[in-house]
């Protein structure tokens, strides 16, 4: 262990499992305190409980404003300060085809995951700017990158998070704020349970493994060390390759097929 944040302090939304909660145990083994917030008390209260002293859990609907704010205000009351914002929190909403959307889960999708993410880089950034800077992370998805059925409210908030990411980046970089993105693929977590990511890796992932949340926390602690220091603005894909392109396929399938004998 690099201890790559020590005396940082971190926020980490959706912290009580899966992403949130691999980032979380990260960061702590790297230096930092962290807050986990999470809707899930009884799940956010033992992940804190398991990290040790140097975590603590904060109830938070990120889709309130005021939750946010009262996470933001408790992370520098409990730890001295805010230099991390990971603002994973999200949900999928259900997986119909848009002719059979009836729309229903519109308001709770966008609030979690387009304002949540809004709400808190502003919440994070007003305590940051004041305080000499600080690195905003964003969960995005490759469904926000590359097109695709289904979902439709899903990917429409995943691809604002991107261009809103992009826009704050370079609003707030005077301020010594940097904020990225990433984009995770085919990472097994309970939001995607009902998905074979085996599966999907095969058809989809020109590298043939299927990752881990643990994977796309390696990914956030990079952009949120000083070996991002450099680096605003950008969207990095945790995907195997995905949002590069789908695996080959053998060239006998791609042959246009011989025409019979005449």
């Amino acid at each position: 262990m690099g201890r790559e944040l020590a005396g940082r302090v971190a926020i980490v939304t959706g912290g009580a499992g899966g992403i949130g909660r691999a980032t979380a145990e990260l960061f702590v083994e790297e230096g930092a305190n962290v807050v986990i917030a999470d809707v899930d008390a009884a799940r956010g209260e033992k992940t804190a409980a398991e990290l040790g002293a140097a975590a603590a859990f904060k109830r938070t609907d990120v889709a309130v404003a005021d939750d946010v704010g009262a996470l933001v205000d408790f992370a520098v009351s409990r730890f001295g300060g805010l230099h991390v914002m990971f603002n994973n929190a999200g949900v999928g909403g259900a997986f119909k085809r848009f002719l059979d959307d009836d729309l229903g889960d519109f308001d709770r999708v966008i609030g979690v995951n387009l304002y949540g993410v809004m709400v808190g880089s502003q919440r994070a950034a007003r305590h940051m700017a004041a305080h000499g800077g600080g690195v905003i992370v964003n969960s995005t998805s490759i469904g926000g990158i590359n097109a695709g059925p289904g979902v439709m409210t899903y990917r429409a908030t995943k691809a604002a998070v991107i261009h809103f990411t992009r826009s704050i980046a370079v609003e707030l970089a005077q301020h010594g704020i940097r904020v990225n993105c990433i984009a995770p693929a085919h990472i097994p977590t309970a939001m995607n349970a009902a998905f074979d990511q085996a599966a999907l890796v095969r058809v989809l992932q020109p590298l043939q493994r299927v990752g881990s949340p643990r994977d796309v926390a390696n990914a956030v602690l990079y952009l949120a060390s000083e070996r991002a220091a450099q680096i605003t603005g950008i969207v990095l894909p945790v995907d195997g390759g995905t949002t590069a392109g789908a695996p080959p396929r053998p060239l006998k399938d791609l042959r246009a097929p011989t025409p019979p004998p005449k």
